[in-house]
């Protein structure tokens, strides 16, 4: 054990509590208990599968789920919204099925706000010389209007830009973004991993070509769900084939949606935890969803707001992602600190979003803590006192 470690193990001013759990970022917990329910009367239910069952008087979950879904995304068409296994099935999908129907190489535009879910396969691309591609950096969290219009040249066929980020919690204006590109007929997809549940989304309105979900993190679904939203398929190929259930003689996958891209048996129990979740926030309302976020990013920042100990990386989010670091104190040492003596739960590291820390912690990483709907707001007013603590602790060993 370290002499870090040992310090704190003996200097200690809270005795350990119950567990915190701040990392909702990742994946939210607890759900809610209408999620697990829905779930396990699922479960303990005789399957029906739609076109694999001859049970043909049982409702069919998945296009229910897909419509309770679509209207909460505000589609015209919930046909045009597809389950996959998270955004980073959804986003590959995306990324390569374009790339998949252009013609030539083309330019591709990103940011440093995004996630490796998008940075990986643009990179990929860009290595096998099918895209060229430029990366626009934030300025103090936000991608500007005008930025973007800079990077455009005329091979640009396609922006993928993330909607909240991941690390410090801002929140992109996407409908002043996609004014900038009407008229250049360039796709523009949007991450919406972190904002799916945290603010309100109207598809019918935001500009997107495609939109991109997870269901574990705010949709509060289980893991391995979420899916994309498309506004017209014919950009995008399929890069998935199988069987759908419909037109089993054709060799070719069906061209009509959701088929088009949906292959292979679909995630039951995942799909209608996804439902459950989403008309969870809808019976709740956003109304009380913003005034909760309000109340944890002023209960997590009142105790830090005279620390000079603390570096807060955004400390007013438009999400509540909260990035930070105690000087003196490498990010994982913190974290190990607060999980193993306090009891409360983050994550550190880059956060597979290493653009934006090459930006604003030189790569190093920082301490993530991420509330949901489900957190005490007591609890972050915890854990900024805990920091705080922390905080005079390290500057006063000198370390």
């Amino acid at each position: 054990m370290s002499l870090t470690y040992q310090y704190y193990f003996v200097n200690k001013s809270y005795p350990p509590p119950r567990d915190i759990y701040l990392n909702n970022a990742a994946t939210s917990w607890p759900k809610p208990e209408s999620v697990i329910r829905a779930v396990r009367d699922h479960l303990l239910a005789m399957p029906g599968e739609s076109g694999r069952s001859t049970d043909e008087l049982t409702l069919d979950p998945v296009q229910k789920a897909r419509e309770t879904v679509g209207e909460f995304f505000g589609c015209e068409n919930p046909d045009n919204l597809i389950f996959t296994s998270g955004a980073t099935q959804s986003l590959n999908m995306l990324i390569h099925g374009f790339a998949a129907g252009q013609g030539s190489q083309f330019h591709a535009i990103t940011t440093d706000l995004d996630h490796n879910s998008v940075l990986r396969p643009l990179t990929t691309l860009a290595d096998q010389r099918r895209i060229t591609l430029s990366i626009i950096p934030s300025r103090d969290g936000y991608v500007h209007p005008a930025d973007v219009r800079d990077e455009i040249k005329d091979d640009t066929r396609l922006l993928v830009i993330n909607q909240g980020s991941n690390v410090i919690g801002t929140v992109q204006k996407i409908q002043e973004i996609h004014a900038v590109l009407k008229g250049t007929g360039i796709f523009l997809l949007v991450d919406g991993s972190q904002t799916a549940g945290q603010i309100p989304i109207d598809l019918s309105r935001l500009g997107a070509d495609a939109f991109v979900f997870t269901g574990h993190k705010y949709l509060f679904g289980m893991p391995g769900t979420g899916g994309f939203w498309i506004r017209d398929p014919e950009a995008v190929q399929p890069i998935m084939q199988g069987g759908t259930g419909t037109n089993s003689a054709d060799l070719r996958q069906p061209a009509m949606l959701p088929e088009r891209y949906e292959a292979g048996t679909p995630n039951y129990p995942g799909i209608i935890s996804l439902e459950a979740g989403v008309t969870y926030i809808q019976e709740t309302g956003f109304d009380r969803i913003v005034d909760h976020q309000k109340r944890c990013i002023n209960a997590f920042y009142e105790p830090l707001k005279d620390s000079d100990s603390m570096i807060r990386y955004h400390p007013s989010p438009d999400i509540p992602v909260f990035a930070v670091n105690i000087k003196g104190m490498d990010p994982d040492t913190a974290g190990f600190v607060l999980r193993t003596t306090y009891g409360i739960i983050t994550r550190t590291g880059l956060h597979c979003a290493p653009l934006i820390h090459n930006q604003i912690t030189a790569g190093k990483g920082c301490v993530r803590l991420s509330p949901s709907l489900l957190t005490d707001p007591a609890d972050c007013q915890y854990a900024g006192e805990v920091l705080a603590t922390l905080g005079k602790q390290v500057r006063a060993s000198g370390m």
